[in-house]
């Protein structure tokens, strides 16, 4: 009996000491942002949420490509900005292996393809086969986002193959930022322009604009944005993991986010909290399920931080 009892206290006791490694193991979780709004929205809501629930988290700013090496060495754990089909190729061969985990979608009815301004599609550029038509009012440009992304890359290979008679088209590639503010002065100037546009995004209240159709192939038509981890990771933290699974946004959300941050300046730690406490029903519902990282009640650890 004696020994009996003492196995039983000792299997308690490296249970026990199995979960405070487990929960320290999971204390500090590591986000790539790769520096797009909506993901960057995203990103700073779930970071508040988990800081309130008693955990570290870190944001790393990483392009795409990069972002899914780093999944694979374990040098980021979590990223909220998987737009499919459009990362399907970049993707692909990380899902095959298993080294990067697709855990929940958290949006649907995303589009993103190239666009032009409804003026411009009103003189007939209304597809992809239509872009070569209008070379000298587009001067010979496709303005795309930041260096290495994948739509970027999808573009260039049509100018290289001449897809579309795209042959000699330049693909402009800069930050989101700096590709919108270009777009927003040719559409001052009323002057044509392509671009890669996306919703949701505030850009599509800022311009009057159109999605072209022909890229379905890469770009596919209505699209989902996915969480994925690195391998194993919601095995080892299932806390979190839990929080992952339950999160779901929505367009009309994160339009409204990302205007306060793009077009009234706010941070978006500030932007992000202020949606959540004028929606406390949606962040109680991220919750549903989940402790604190100590294993307390984590729906009111989250009001009382937020103050809701």
């Amino acid at each position: 009996m004696k020994l009996h009892t003492l196995t039983l206290t000792s299997t308690l006791a490296l249970t026990l000491l199995a979960g405070a490694a487990n929960a320290a193991e999971c204390g500090k979780v590591t986000f790539s942002d790769v520096g797009w709004t909506d993901i960057t929205t995203t990103t700073a809501a779930t970071k508040q949420v988990l800081q309130a629930l008693g955990y570290d988290v870190d944001v790393k700013v990483l392009s795409v490509p990069v972002t899914f090496a780093s999944l694979e060495s374990d040098d980021v754990d979590i990223f909220l900005g998987n737009w499919m089909p459009a990362q399907s190729g970049a993707i692909g061969p990380y899902l095959e292996s298993g080294e990067i985990e697709k855990v929940a979608t958290n949006l649907t009815g995303t589009n993103y393809t190239l666009a032009v301004p409804e003026y411009t599609y009103d003189k007939g550029l209304t597809d992809y086969s239509k872009i070569a038509d209008f070379r000298d009012s587009l001067d010979g440009k496709i303005y795309g986002i930041e260096p290495g992304n994948e739509g970027n890359g999808y573009l260039i290979k049509l100018t290289e193959e001449d897809t579309f008679g795209l042959k000699g088209f330049k693909v402009v590639e800069s930050s989101e930022q700096g590709m919108l503010a270009q777009v927003a002065r040719l559409v001052k100037d009323n002057k044509d322009v392509v671009f890669l546009g996306w919703a949701p995004h505030p850009m599509n209240a800022a311009f009057p604009l159109k999605y072209l159709p022909g890229g379905e192939d890469f770009f596919g038509g209505e699209g989902v944005v996915d969480t994925v981890t690195r391998k194993g990771y919601v095995a080892e933290c299932p806390n979190v993991g839990k929080l992952l699974e339950n999160l779901k946004f929505s367009l009309p959300m994160e339009n409204e986010i990302m205007g306060k941050i793009l077009n009234d300046g706010e941070e978006a730690d500030a932007a992000t909290m202020t949606w959540m406490k004028a929606n406390p029903d949606a962040v109680m519902g991220w919750v549903d399920g989940v402790t604190t990282l100590d294993g307390g009640d984590g729906a009111a650890a989250v009001k009382t931080a937020f103050g809701m």
